[in-house]
């Protein structure tokens, strides 16, 4: 667990242990409802713009087959907008003093029972009237003209309070009607759903040999899967260098722009794939290549080697992962050849051995690589 990033709230976690965290919170709050009929706690995820965090809640309901409303209530100019329209009701015409005023509730209002999740986008982006008219909402999951159905739980998204946002400060009283987490950047960790959602996996591999790059102001993880998915139909990123640096300008920072820039010139963007390495006929076809990322009488190019390690995990933990049947006798290989220099090889073996136990397509062949007796003992030598 990282560090809070500065102007945020609760602790800092990378998008896996996010996840992680809101099934174990969502479900416990379900287990409480269904108990004994109390409405669940909010949660208010925290962080810089573009990290993923209104994608993430949107994942989780996708996921698992939950309902989804949505409501940004930076867009309410009045009260009415959260009420809802007012309307007369006159039970019998001939009787008069019969007559009341009752709320139309807005189309955004869930009406049907869940499981399902009420985003409140941007939360602190509304107006302070607003805010604090949301938050009997948070307290209560009703307003006094409507009320959410059973089984429904409520998300808010928030940006840091530093300056450096147009946001509205929430007091103490609104604070805590929500728990509070927030989302941090991790590579790794963005890298395994990237692949997942098919994002360009050239892109992927700058991100992960180049992380320091996502700078958080024009380059977020949400402007680089906008990049990468304008380049993806470019086969030949070196061809096209100068349309390609075109768009990288047009949504990265320059740093990031020009690091991609020279990530195409150096041939960088056609290391081998997993399954290169993973199906391979013979250990020697990806040996071969891997050896030539570092010339003679050159260090070996350890950030290139460590983007393909950490591709190879990726790709055994993926859910829907296909693991060819040579993948376990061309990782032995992998890691018993000289190509990995001995910290990166204990790294792989360390991610490898994380695998065995998990309910992922790789589990088996990371065991079988972490049980050869060769890759055994020369871990157990290089420790």
């Amino acid at each position: 667990m990282s560090q809070t990033t500065e102007g945020c709230l609760g602790a800092s976690l990378p998008g896996n242990k996010m996840s992680a965290f809101l099934e174990q919170f969502f479900m416990s709050n379900l287990d409480r409802e269904e108990a004994d009929g109390s409405r669940p706690t909010p949660v208010c995820i925290w962080g810089t713009h573009g990290i993923g965090k209104t994608e993430i809640a949107l994942n989780f309901a996708r996921q698992r087959g939950w309902k989804v409303a949505y409501c940004a209530p930076a867009q309410f100019e009045e009260m009415g907008d959260l009420h809802g329209m007012p309307f007369k009701i006159d039970p019998d015409p001939n009787v008069h003093g019969d007559e009341r005023t009752v709320y139309m509730p807005p189309d955004w209002v869930p009406k049907e029972e869940g499981p399902g999740l009420l985003i409140l986008d941007d939360i602190n982006r509304a107006d302070d009237r607003i805010l604090r008219g949301v938050m009997q909402l948070l307290q209560h999951f009703e307003m006094f003209s409507w009320s959410i159905p059973k089984k429904w739980q409520i998300i808010a998204t928030a940006n840091p309070d530093t300056g450096a946002y147009s946001v509205t400060p929430m007091d103490d009283a609104m604070l805590t009607r929500m728990m509070h987490v927030s989302m941090a950047f991790d590579a790794k960790a963005w890298a395994a759903w990237a692949l997942e959602a098919g994002i360009d996996q050239r892109g992927v591999d700058f991100v992960l040999t180049y992380p320091e790059t996502v700078t958080g102001k024009r380059t977020t993880p949400r402007t680089l899967t906008q990049f990468f998915k304008q380049i993806a139909p470019i086969k030949d990123l070196r061809a096209s260098l100068d349309h390609v640096s075109v768009l990288a300008a047009s949504a990265l920072d320059i740093e990031t722009a020009t690091a991609f820039h020279a990530f195409i010139e150096e041939s960088l963007a056609s290391l081998p794939s997993t399954q290169d390495i993973l199906s391979a006929k013979k250990p020697e076809d990806f040996l071969k290549s891997l050896s030539a990322l570092s010339k003679p009488g050159e260090a070996k190019r350890v950030d290139l080697l460590s983007t393909i390690s950490t591709r190879i995990t990726i790709e055994l933990g993926r859910k829907n992962a296909e693991i060819p049947k040579s993948a376990s006798a061309n990782l032995v290989a992998l890691l018993l050849s000289d190509v990995l220099p001995g910290d990166l090889r204990f790294s792989l073996h360390r991610d490898l051995s994380g695998l065995v136990t998990a309910p992922v397509p790789g589990a088996k062949t990371a065991e079988a690589v972490c049980k050869n007796a060769d890759v055994a003992k020369l871990i157990l030598k290089s420790m």
